[in-house]
């Protein structure tokens, strides 16, 4: 039986996770306060000042103080433009794995307490979806979002197509999880007897089997919010994700990779570093969770 108790003494008892945990915390709380925290409101146009664009960080000849890693080519502090854009990142890769999880759980839920042909075409068509790139998939629809709309309107609901795609094309990871543990919880006794005192399927599939088939998906969240992370970076990057003046760390990284040979590395490195250090964070808690919450795993250890 695994307690909260016991993931706690793991997780103080392993250097790595709380490393990790710290740093994903720190990030975390950064994007939150970002409003209150930042030198300066990257979206706010009263606050910029193009005369101070490109400039160095604080440290270097040409720098100033007020902006410690520099300004970008619209000068906009690169500090506070790396707070506001990890706050939209965090945002739509959370944001995208809740999508993941309702449709997945919710498919993979049905697909192993019903069986038969529901599972068989429910299966069928997640091997279709896993198939198909998701960048893939995201590029063809987001340039057609793109195309048809003006850049005001896209930058408008930027935020809700980017969870969306992610989100639609990434389901198919949680239904097989929840559907192999479904497929193991089943046959126990507890579902039996739910069965036997007349409760309905609903209830037996949401109420008393769902819960007994989490932590596997928790453990999937976590690297599944890293995966959507960087699938949004890899679009901004490629110019269609988030707008330029909604920065995320993707999109950061896409607006000053051109001054990067001019000598403006600060533009891009930045943000650059903070997006790995995000995904190594999550990463390194997705596999630490893993290992606990695994039975198996465990018993090796013992």
């Amino acid at each position: 039986m695994i307690t909260w108790r016991f993931v706690f003494k793991r997780f103080l008892g392993d250097p790595v996770a709380m490393a990790a945990g710290i740093v994903l915390l720190l990030l975390i709380l950064m994007a939150i306060f970002a409003p209150f925290i930042a030198p300066q409101n990257p979206y706010d146009l009263m606050q910029l000042d193009i005369m101070d664009s490109e400039m160095p960080p604080s440290w270097r000849d040409g720098g100033d103080e007020r902006f410690l890693l520099g300004t970008d080519a619209q000068g906009r502090g690169v500090l506070s433009t790396i707070m506001y854009g990890t706050g939209i990142s965090l945002l739509i890769g959370i944001g995208a794995v809740i999508v993941q999880a309702i449709l997945g759980i919710t498919l993979g839920l049905i697909a192993g307490y019903k069986g038969g042909w529901i599972d068989a075409f429910l299966m069928r068509l997640a091997d279709i979806q896993m198939s198909l790139s998701t960048l893939m998939i995201a590029i063809i629809v987001l340039a057609i979002f793109n195309a048809a709309f003006d850049a005001n309107t896209y930058a408008d609901y930027a935020i809700f197509m980017l969870i969306l795609i992610i989100g639609v094309a990434e389901w198919p990871k949680f239904a097989r999880t929840v559907r192999s543990s479904v497929l193991g919880e089943k046959s126990k006794e507890y579902v039996d007897a739910a069965r036997v005192i007349g409760l309905p399927p609903r209830k037996v599939m949401w109420g008393h089997i769902l819960p007994n088939t989490l932590t596997p998906v928790l453990v999937i969240s976590t690297i599944q919010v890293a995966e959507a992370i960087m699938t949004e970076a890899a679009l901004s990057f490629l110019g269609l994700g988030m707008p330029t003046d909604k920065p995320s760390l993707g999109s950061l990284i896409r607006s000053g990779f051109e001054f990067i040979f001019s000598g403006s590395w600060w533009i891009t490195l930045y943000p650059a570093i903070v997006l790995v250090v995000l995904i190594l964070a999550l990463n390194l808690l997705g596999d630490w969770m893993r290992d606990v919450l695994n039975p198996k795993l465990r018993r090796g250890e013992d």
